[in-house]
């Protein structure tokens, strides 16, 4: 990691704290754990999938910015955009990127399904049901490899998700976050994944 991945990620926590004052976007009862609970898990993903320079990745339902923010710091050469449709979110989405200088992630207020764009992957965070989601996205998906997996949909998910995933009719591949990360918070969660053929 380079020194000015490092200030950028130690500079997330007043950043938060700030934003957070004003428009409440992450709990305050787990603020405390904002690297842990945000920042760590939302980098669960680069342990399954690294993103190559140029590869265009679709956060849905970023809420504040997780996972794009801290995966747009760890992936300076991917090309990130963090969609919510609720305009307070994303506002802290853009001073968030503005203050770090992340110039790889696009903030947009938009419901998804309107998105006229195409990408690699789409990532997010336990946002809805996986068939509702994997509707909302399929067709903005593009086929090829623009990362360590093929094209496709990582996901963060806790619980037990065989039924979920098997009415979306596609085939998953399930990553124990414990494998990656030691610490109880994430002893049930999971990346899922499934590649757009």
């Amino acid at each position: 990691m380079t020194p000015l991945q490092r200030e950028r990620f130690a500079a997330l926590w007043d950043l938060y704290a700030d934003w957070n004052a004003k428009i409440n976007v992450v709990s305050r009862k787990d603020f405390d754990q904002l690297y842990l609970r945000h920042v760590l898990h939302s980098l669960a993903i680069a342990k399954v999938c690294r993103f190559d320079a140029g590869a265009r990745v679709l956060d849905v339902g970023c809420g504040g910015g997780f996972p794009s923010v801290p995966l747009a710091i760890l992936f300076p050469e991917t090309r990130f955009t963090a969609a919510d449709s609720i305009r307070k979110k994303i506002t802290v989405v853009e001073g968030v990127a503005a203050s770090l200088g992340l110039t790889n992630l696009t903030p947009r207020c938009v419901r998804v399904e309107t998105l006229a764009e195409r990408y690699d992957y789409v990532v997010s965070r336990a946002v809805t049901a996986m068939p509702e989601f994997v509707k909302w996205v399929w067709t903005k998906l593009e086929r090829g490899q623009h990362g360590t997996l093929p094209n496709g949909i990582l996901y963060l998910k806790g619980g037990d998700l065989a039924e979920e995933l098997a009415r979306t009719g596609l085939r998953w591949d399930i990553y124990d976050i414990p494998a990656f990360f030691d610490e109880e918070f994430f002893e049930t969660k999971k990346v899922v994944y499934t590649p757009k053929k």
